[in-house]
């Protein structure tokens, strides 16, 4: 029996100075949506501009993908930093990415935090809420791109922000539905066969076993590949392939 339904497959892009520009152009051949670096964990302006308009010109959806402020933990640790200045420099990233899009004539559709800052809205309420009022304040048409169950997707639904459920087929999941840490083995998953299952068993089902074997709800609107994954174009690419022969429409959440 195959679905009829329509499914996001995103990834998150321009993180690079420029030199992954023909990595970034075969992802966006075949996502719908791209999320995309703002300056504070990668990428740069110039980066910023050229994703943008590679996305557009292959009618892509696009993402602001903002973060902590360090570059040199690529965004993937925690860093002090209070609510407030993490806040502003959020504001700061998403507003640089919308200049990029007016300047080239696109629309900038979504937010989705990136690493450190995605996983801790996950479970923070207060942050959450923050981020949430952040966006809207910036832009009440934008969605928010959230972990399914996660705080970040309570509190922006209860902003009046647009949200769509992610879900990630190149990470191990723990049973509480939260991804487990990149330190520990097995955290991603590199080989496309195994990915491009489990997309079609999230986007079938809204479920897939957790590292411990639990089944864990995960019901999604998008699936997430990351860029920088090893063997990423692999990935993406079998997904969309396995996800399209079961009978699934492969479209952005937000245009």
């Amino acid at each position: 029996m195959t679905s009829t339904r329509s499914i996001d497959l995103n990834a998150d892009l321009g993180e690079h100075e420029g030199d992954g520009a023909r990595a970034d152009a075969a992802m966006l051949d075949v996502v719908s949506s791209a999320s995309i670096a703002c300056g504070a964990h990668a990428g740069t302006r110039a980066v910023m501009e050229m994703t943008v308009k590679a996305a557009f010109e292959r009618g892509v959806s696009i993402g602001a993908h903002p973060s902590y402020p360090d570059r040199e933990g690529f965004g993937r640790r925690e860093i002090e930093i209070s609510n407030r200045d993490l806040i502003e420099s959020v504001r700061e990233q998403i507003t640089q990415l919308h200049d990029a899009c007016t300047a080239a004539g696109a629309r900038l559709a979504y937010v989705k935090p990136h690493g450190a800052l995605y996983n801790k809205a996950a479970r923070d309420g207060e942050l959450a809420r923050e981020l949430a009022a952040c966006v809207k304040s910036i832009n009440p048409a934008l969605a928010m791109l959230a972990l399914s169950g996660s705080a970040l997707e309570n509190e922006s639904r209860a902003a009046g922000l647009a949200v769509a459920r992610e879900a990630f087929i190149d990470r191990a999941y723990v049973s509480d539905g939260t991804l487990v840490p990149r330190d520990r083995p097995g955290a991603v998953i590199n080989d496309a066969s195994i990915a491009s299952a489990r997309a079609v068993e999230m986007a079938r089902y809204g479920a897939i076993r957790s590292l411990d074997g639990k089944r864990v709800s995960v019901p999604a609107d998008s699936l997430c590949v990351h860029g920088d994954s090893k063997n990423a174009i692999e990935i993406v690419t079998a997904a969309r392939r396995r996800l399209e022969e079961v009978g699934f429409t492969i479209a952005p959440f937000a245009t």
